[in-house]
């Protein structure tokens, strides 16, 4: 069912706006020039918008003008979701909370045809549950993360990363693969959720890394700021500014029950806008995104751009 929703999805938007190219015959071609955005729209009291149509968004690249070739509310497309769980000794004071509200949040957000992986990070990045539907088996591995234990579960640090950080907490590293080794390949709504403080203080890669992985496979990041120093929120609004997520700042375990609640609830009302760039050139650039709502009250939440294929 999940593949069979998914690649709904992209022949419809590939339809929408003309973009089926000539193939072989019993194959289909999708051009790569159909930018996908998934958006949130709140308004002035912070509450979901529901109930828009197409005419109610524009849609800017680089300050020109684009016409939206595919426009949906549909609010069951299958999610693709990473929990990440920062396990440095910072948040020792917090992962109990943390994974009796993950383990909530899990059984809140996911439904039929969805998937979910779940990772820690400190010293290490690991792998704890794989992408399943299966919900005891992501309890489990939310409740097997402890602190500061690296190696406790399957390292997934590969490529240019070696099996083990360099000491401090891999902040950076722990998102790059998750989105470079693990969402890269998968279709449709992806997003992770990350509880950490956000400070970095032994990864290989760098923010930009990141972010720039995340934007080039289309995955929106979400953070749960839990800390009790402030930990660093530049960091956080930074990289889920650049996606498309939000950062939430938790102070309590009522907080983050709260903080939970509303990344549910924006994964499960986003629309979802496609659009043929006027911009043909594949050169690999980065370009900007601005959504523009006709009714100045509301506002829009999606990513603030996308990377150009290339050739």
């Amino acid at each position: 069912m999940r593949i069979r929703a998914v690649l709904c999805f992209l022949c419809i938007t590939a339809l929408a706006g003309g973009l089926l190219a000539a193939a072989p015959p019993g194959q289909i071609r999708v051009e790569v020039s159909l930018v996908n955005l998934f958006v949130t729209v709140r308004d002035k009291h912070k509450a979901i918008v529901t109930g828009l149509m197409k005419d109610d968004f524009q849609v800017y690249e680089d300050g020109q003008p684009q016409e939206i070739s595919n426009f949906s509310s549909e609010s069951n497309l299958p999610i693709t979701l990473g929990i990440l769980l920062d396990t440095s000794g910072s948040e020792s004071y917090m992962l109990s909370a943390e994974q009796s509200a993950g383990s909530r949040f899990l059984a809140r957000v996911l439904r039929k045809g969805d998937l979910a992986m779940v990772m820690s990070f400190d010293t290490d990045v690991d792998l704890l549950a794989d992408f399943t539907d299966d919900r005891a088996r992501l309890n489990r591995a939310i409740n097997r993360a402890t602190i500061n234990v690296p190696g406790g579960g399957s390292i997934i640090a590969q490529g240019p990363l070696p099996s083990s950080g360099g000491g401090g907490t891999n902040f950076y590293d722990a998102v790059y693969l998750a989105a470079h080794d693990k969402l890269a390949d998968e279709a449709g709504r992806k997003a992770i959720v990350i509880l950490t403080d956000a400070e970095d203080t032994g990864s290989k890669m760098r923010m930009q890394d990141a972010i720039e992985v995340a934007q080039r496979t289309d995955t929106v990041v979400h953070i749960l700021l839990v800390a009790q120093d402030g930990g660093d929120e530049g960091v956080a609004r930074k990289m889920t500014d650049e996606t498309g997520g939000r950062t939430i700042v938790v102070r309590s375990e009522k907080n983050l029950e709260q903080a939970f609640d509303e990344i549910s609830e924006e994964l499960r009302n986003q629309y979802v806008i496609s659009y043929s760039s006027t911009n043909k050139a594949h050169d690999g650039t980065y370009r900007k995104i601005k959504m523009d709502m006709k009714n100045k009250e509301y506002s829009a939440l999606t990513r603030r751009g996308y990377y150009a294929p290339s050739e």
